[in-house]
């Protein structure tokens, strides 16, 4: 297992050099204020005729917004910025939008039409000649500034999803919550030996029922993923539990990696389902799978194989179906081999081995014809910044189900480290909706 874990490692720190060159605050946001400096003070008309002035709001955090009507990546963006207000503002965040506009009504028809409730400001001159992109540095828009209680800024972007992860992580400290429930470990029999596994569960009174989700990792991860445990907990803060467990030959469970398949954890997750469908606290109306990357493509495959109303909903998170194209090309994680011979075991970085068993199922592996017999409910989750497996699998799993969600983040990669609160707030969003959850 020491083996498996630095070959996640290495695959993760590749993964986040890449991502590291696609930060575009590397490009447009090096002239902006920086962190730690005190925020300029200004003074400027709303949308609605009156002066609006930063001071006013000392004492709060504060979240300035250029943009501008005009600005394509502005209006794509807008979406993200009107989500962080309504998450953000009623624990005390303040929001101001400053506009590059120079044309007052377009401005106003933008502010009305995209539903903006936060104050908007505006010199209605020229970008380029506004005092306030002077004094703030700004070169680019959509911008995004974070200002502290103190007036100190805390950080400047041009990414708004590095907005709402440090948003996030600022109101949990200021808004510390307790997830109310209990987590176990348990071990039971998997295909290849024992399965280990942690079970959280909300409170509950007595005799009642709550939905369960199954939450499985990818190739070479593990149930203890930060990104899964958020899963975890959020699902568990709103009353649905969850198990989350080591494939066979992954983490605490038994097996080698050697003779992993999707297959095999096919029927890995299947014995989970029987599990948890006996414990007497568990809605087995109410059961979802939950899956990233290669867990992704073992849970659409496993709902099709036990259908409906089995299995009530579906999330699929960057799932990996590009698997079976890699092991036609001969080339699984950058270790190639010929397919259409493949030796007993294919060294894989990190001095692990891929087995001939997996190579083999999956050059003929049915995932979509298989997972096409699920029904149910379903979301998909995927980054555009995803060169692990491009978003366009995602997609097609997404036209495979008819009146499934799609939730395209841009620019995030196969692990969602731009910002996994969100893919958590995704995750449980869907579930709660689906299942009747406050």
């Amino acid at each position: 297992m020491k083996r498996l874990l630095a070959t996640v490692v290495v695959l993760l720190t590749i993964l986040s050099t890449v991502s590291a060159q696609w930060d575009f605050d590397q490009k447009y946001a090096t002239e902006l204020v920086k962190a730690g400096s005190l925020a300029p003070d200004f003074k400027m008309k709303t949308s609605k005729g009156k002066t609006l002035s930063l001071k006013q709001y000392r004492g709060k955090y504060v979240v300035l917004d250029f943009w501008a009507s005009w600005c394509p990546d502005c209006r794509k963006d807008i979406p993200n910025v009107v989500h962080m207000y309504t998450k953000f503002h009623p624990q005390g965040v303040e929001f101001i939008g400053i506009s590059m506009d120079t044309d007052a009504e377009a401005w106003k028809k933008a502010i009305a039409k995209y539903g903006l409730a936060y104050p908007q400001v505006s010199e209605l001159v020229k970008f380029h000649d506004t005092k306030i992109a002077a004094l703030y540095g700004v070169k680019w828009i959509p911008s995004m500034v974070l200002i502290d209680p103190k007036g100190k800024v805390v950080l400047s972007t041009v990414l708004s999803y590095k907005m709402e992860r440090t948003l996030t992580e600022l109101m949990a400290k200021e808004h510390p919550s307790t997830v109310c429930g209990t987590a176990e470990s348990v071990t039971f029999a998997g295909s290849k030996g024992k399965l280990a596994a942690v079970i959280q569960k909300p409170e509950m009174a007595a005799g009642e029922k709550v939905p369960m989700a199954v939450i499985m990792h990818g190739f070479g991860g593990d149930k203890d993923a930060d990104f899964l445990r958020l899963i975890a907990d959020s699902l568990q803060h709103h009353g649905i539990a969850s198990i989350r467990f080591d494939f066979n030959g992954h983490g605490e469970s038994e097996g080698r990696f050697e003779d992993m398949t999707v297959p095999n954890e096919i029927e890995d997750a299947k014995k989970v389902y029987a599990y948890v469908t006996a414990l007497p606290y568990v809605d087995v109306s109410r059961i979802a799978l939950i899956g990233h990357s290669q867990g992704g493509v073992v849970s659409a495959m496993t709902a099709g194989e036990l259908g409906s109303p089995r299995i009530a909903a579906v999330v699929l998170l960057a799932p990996a179906a590009v698997l079976r194209d890699d092991a036609i090309r001969g080339n699984t994680m950058g270790a190639t081999y010929n397919p259409l011979d493949p030796p007993d075991s294919v060294p894989l970085f990190g001095g692990h081995n891929l087995g001939a068993a997996y190579i083999r199922s999956a050059f003929t592996l049915p995932v979509y014809e298989t997972a096409a017999r699920y029904t149910g409910p379903a979301a998909i989750i995927h980054g555009t910044g995803d060169r692990l497996v491009p978003y366009t699998y995602g997609e097609r799993f997404h036209e495979l189900w008819k009146g499934s969600e799609w939730d395209e983040l841009e620019y995030f990669d196969h692990g969602f480290n731009q910002n996994q609160y969100r893919v958590a707030e995704l995750t449980t969003t869907f579930l709660r909706r689906t299942f009747g959850q406050k």
